[in-house]
Parts: structure tokens; C-alpha cells; sequence
């Protein structure tokens, strides 16, 4: 099943939403470090918990692009269609 990078950003959301802290209004350019006020630690956590969700692994190689909710998104939707 071939998930698109809407439903990837919408799964993701719902993911995220026990580190959303604030109830920031999360859009594919929300930040996790300004938007979110996450630290590097809950970012580890919130992205284990995505790669659990996909059954899918983050290169660590491109976690510091990795900056807004859409870039993840993004970057999941390139993992699952590899």
C-alpha cells in the first residue's frame, strides 16, 4: 500500500501530538525546535516513534535537514516508495 505524503503528514500529526506541548496549530512548516519548543532529546523520542509507526528507518545522515513536520513527512514518504 502506497500511503501519500498527505496521509504520511496527517499520520504524523497524530504522532506528534503527545510532544505538542503548546497545541501548536501543526502545518508542513511547523518547526519542532521554534514552533514545537522541542529539544534534541524529544525529538529522538517523537522521530522513534514515527520510524515505529512506518516501520520505516531515518538515515541519521539526513536528520539535521529534517527541521519542519512536512520535511519529515516528506522524507518517510521517500523511505516507504524506495
Amino acid at each position: 500500500m502506497t500511503l501519500s505524503t498527505t496521509e504520511i503528514f496527517d499520520q504524523i500529526c497524530e504522532i506528534i501530538t503527545p510532544f505538542n506541548q503548546k497545541s501548536f496549530s501543526i502545518n508542513a512548516d511547523t518547526t519542532f525546535a521554534t514552533d514545537l519548543e522541542l529539544d534534541s532529546l524529544s525529538v529522538m523520542d517523537m522521530l522513534a516513534a514515527i520510524e515505529d509507526h512506518f516501520d520505516v528507518t531515518v538515515p541519521l545522515n539526513i536528520l539535521p535537514d529534517l527541521e519542519t513536520v512536512g520535511q519529515v513527512a516528506q522524507a518517510i514518504k521517500n523511505i516507504l516508495d524506495e
